[in-house]
């Protein structure tokens, strides 16, 4: 911003452009145009500023340089009133310009003070070629990370495939539950390793037993796989009957026990709560995603009750888990994973505090719960501020 200021020459008390006098003294014959700079040198003899033009040529006789340094002369007197100084002819491509072909006078000036002209041709190659080197460079780290991630993510689905084909007959074929969850298990820990993601599972306490609704936040499609290598034992996942009705994951998901839920038809939605209930009396550890979805944005949606009226009918404590760094690695609305780090938080056993149901709308927006120690704890939305 202040660089053109500076490069006014004041001599004798006047102010003299010089893009005025560098225009003036191109047009003349046997002067590169373009490729004249004028500027102010300091006079060591008399402490001021003396006037000098530096223009390239290609000729080399000396009567034909003689004839240039005076029309030079001829042309600043007609402008100015006055001659340059001192009037350098030099060879082409020896005034220093930038990148986009700009004068550098403050560079003319330096090389002149310095002696050193037939260096500006080799420096200024130099500074092009750091340049160009400098690009392609920077253009190549840019490719280069952009073909590590394509790579990256080929290899991630290619492993889910190839993980999948081989998990998926064991899970239809094998006649225990326990041993289903426990290939399921063993295929998502694998994968997570394989594709070098670290998984950290922290728990506050033990998970009940006698059964207990696991309430999960929902980030990405990946939490489902997160949930199988992070939980022990036979759990079983509440899911949404869409699922049901697809020959692949329909017929895994029944052998692993899951339960499927109809989310729009109200009698069918009261059907399914039925049989989510008669599992919880019985023991099950059942997993819910009460937001339903997930989205690309971070936090908590609300909550649907069916998992926490669940709970207080069936008389059975809430979970609260918490997964981090799925949304990240797998962000909602596409399908294009990348490498990070996740964790499960498994928090300690809830009690709602009644057997209504208020206590059900209570449950996820309060903090009324209780442990089964009888100690108060936090409220269920602190799910929200950790995801």
């Amino acid at each position: 911003m202040t660089g053109r200021i500076k490069d006014m020459i004041i001599r004798a008390g006047r102010n003299i452009y010089p893009h005025e006098l560098e225009e003036a003294v191109g047009r003349i014959e046997g002067i590169r145009k373009g490729c004249v700079v004028a500027f102010a040198a300091r006079d060591e003899r008399t402490g001021t500023e003396k006037l000098v033009v530096m223009a390239e040529t290609r000729l080399a006789a000396e009567s034909e340089k003689k004839r240039l340094e005076s029309e030079i002369a001829q042309a600043s007197l007609a402008l100015l009133e006055m001659p340059p100084d001192d009037i350098v002819l030099v060879p082409p491509r020896t005034v220093p310009k930038t990148s986009s072909g700009k004068i550098r006078r403050s560079a003319a000036r330096l090389l002149y003070e310095a002696g050193a002209f037939g260096e500006t041709n080799r420096a200024l190659w130099l500074q092009l070629a750091r340049l160009a080197i400098g690009g392609v460079t920077h253009r190549s780290r840019r490719v280069l990370a952009r073909t590590v991630e394509v790579a990256y993510a080929g290899y991630w689905w290619a492993l889910l495939v190839a993980l999948g084909v081989l998990t998926w007959p064991l899970v239809v074929l094998l006649p225990r539950r326990e041993w289903r969850h426990a290939v399921v298990r063993a295929a998502a820990k694998g994968f997570l390793r394989l594709t070098g993601i670290s998984l950290t599972i922290e728990r506050a306490a033990a998970m009940p037993r006698g059964g207990a609704i696991i309430i999960v936040n929902h980030a990405s499609y990946l939490d489902g796989l997160v949930m199988s290598a992070a939980l022990e034992g036979e759990p079983t996942f509440i899911a949404k009957q869409e699922l049901q009705e697809q020959w692949i994951a329909g017929v895994f998901l029944r052998r692993l026990g899951t339960i499927f839920v109809r989310r729009i038809d109200p009698k069918g939605g009261v059907e399914d709560t039925d049989v989510i209930l008669n599992a919880a009396r019985a023991g099950a550890e059942l997993v819910a995603m009460p937001e339903g979805t997930f989205s690309r944005m971070p936090g908590l949606l609300p909550f649907r009750l069916g998992a926490f009226l669940v709970a207080v009918d069936a008389k059975v404590p809430v979970v609260p888990v918490t997964i981090k760094g799925t949304r990240m690695v797998l962000r909602g609305d596409q399908w294009f994973p990348r490498r990070g780090d996740l964790s499960v938080t498994i928090g300690e056993p809830l009690l709602a505090d009644g057997a209504d149901f208020g206590a059900a709308v209570r449950c996820p927006r309060s903090n009324t719960y209780e442990n089964a120690r009888g100690g108060r704890i936090g409220d269920l939305r602190d799910l929200g501020r950790q995801t």
